[in-house]
């Protein structure tokens, strides 16, 4: 395998796991947006 498929894969993996942090922090969010709404 070359060294910029190696890079790009990396990158790729990289961008994938921020996506999933940013989705996960987001879904936090809303459970406990939830449960504060649901305590009024």
């Amino acid at each position: 395998m070359s060294e910029n498929l190696i890079r790009a894969l990396e990158m790729l993996g990289q961008g994938m796991l921020g996506i999933f942090v940013v989705l996960g922090i987001i879904a936090l969010l809303v459970v406990l947006m939830q449960k504060l709404d649901g305590k009024k």
